[in-house]
């Protein structure tokens, strides 16, 4: 026994270290992915071969009854461990409850081989010494692939030699007994987490990535009691929502009331003359009357101007002054040969009033 348990050591460490250099840009929570992969496949492979024909064997011969008194006969010995742990973090009332589920299934529960706890509202609880350093602010250190342990992090794998003694099984005489039980409890793990792992084996693309991100999620689940922190992004965004650096104005809805409602009345009504009569001729960015009712509506601002084609002597001398010398047109200026005014009414383009 002593001879295969080397033998599994030390090849254990071969595939080790030749993996060790497999990944040239390990990620910042798994600095160790090189060796971690090679766990990960000696696991894997092992299981494959041994673990899982072993587990299929045994959820064949024993009935769904029989396994489920033997899961149940060592949750109620994991629990007393728990409740420990739960104690040694403050939880009083979790551990309270698990003292009570072990009090409970210990004796209506004929030493724990039925779970009347669960059946009382008493939830079973999880933790172990490595939730316990967690809950006090220990770091968890770089993810860590153990040989037949599994997933864990530097934190769990110290935490592991605390837990080792608190197992109530390893108190247990005579040797075989405990050994047998040991055994058992592997087999019966295992068992439940068929249907789990064939899962995994047909669904990820990558097992090992899936399995890392599964455990340190569920670790952080279990320190944070089921509120877990929001993820930290690196990546903020800086978009800028304020007015651009030439300090011009972004187009936008502030822009266009605002240039649809310069023109007045008189404006829009000489605009529209000139594109029936002038087809051709330039006319205003936005002819919009602000003194119109859809234009008013249609704005969420307007701005409220005098209007520049008013009727009257003004109009008559400023059209006299400037038919000498013909501007360009623009939002605040029409020129005197585009303010005809129509011989007949009509009805404006694209305008409509009421």
């Amino acid at each position: 026994m002593t001879t295969m348990r080397a033998t599994v050591v030390v090849a254990a460490a071969v595939m080790a270290l030749g993996g060790c250099a497999a990944v040239k840009t390990p990620s910042k929570q798994d600095p160790l992915e090189g060796f971690n992969r090679t766990m990960f496949e000696f696991n894997d492979t092992l299981d494959r071969v041994a673990m899982k024909p072993v587990a299929r064997a045994y959820n064949w011969a024993l009935p769904q009854f029989v396994r489920d008194r033997v899961s149940s006969f060592f949750s109620n010995i994991g629990d007393v461990y728990i409740a420990a742990n739960n104690l040694l973090q403050g939880k009083i009332t979790a551990g309270t409850e698990d003292i009570m589920r072990v009090a409970i299934n210990s004796t209506f529960g004929l030493g724990g081989l039925f779970d009347f706890a669960s059946q009382a509202r008493l939830p079973k609880h999880q933790s172990d010494f490595g939730v316990t350093l967690g809950h006090y602010g220990v770091p968890p250190g770089p993810y860590l692939v153990l040989p037949l342990l599994g997933p864990s992090t530097v934190r769990d794998a110290a935490g592991l030699l605390v837990d080792w003694q608190g197992d109530l099984t390893a108190y247990m005489r005579p040797i075989w007994l405990r050994t047998t039980l040991y055994g058992v409890r592997i087999v019966s793990t295992r068992a439940a987490l068929l249907g789990a792992t064939d899962l995994l084996s047909n669904a990820a693309l990558d097992k090992y990535s899936f399995v890392r991100n599964a455990h340190l999620q569920r670790r952080q689940y279990l320190i944070s009691d089921g509120n877990p922190p929001p993820p930290a992004y690196d990546d903020e965004s800086d978009a800028d929502t304020g007015p651009s650096d030439d300090g011009a104005p972004t187009p936008g809805a502030e822009g266009a009331p605002a240039a649809g409602a310069t023109g007045g009345a008189a404006g829009a009504t000489g605009a529209a003359g000139a594109d029936l009569a002038h087809p051709a001729a330039t006319r205003p960015p936005a002819p919009a009357a602000a003194s119109q009712p859809d234009a008013v509506q249609g704005a969420s601002a307007p701005q409220r101007q005098e209007p520049t084609g008013a009727t009257g002597p003004d109009a008559a001398a400023a059209q006299s002054a400037s038919a000498g010398a013909a501007q360009p047109a623009s939002e605040t200026h029409v020129p005197s040969q585009q303010m005809i005014p129509p011989g007949r009414p009509y009805s404006i383009p694209n305008l409509r009033f009421r």
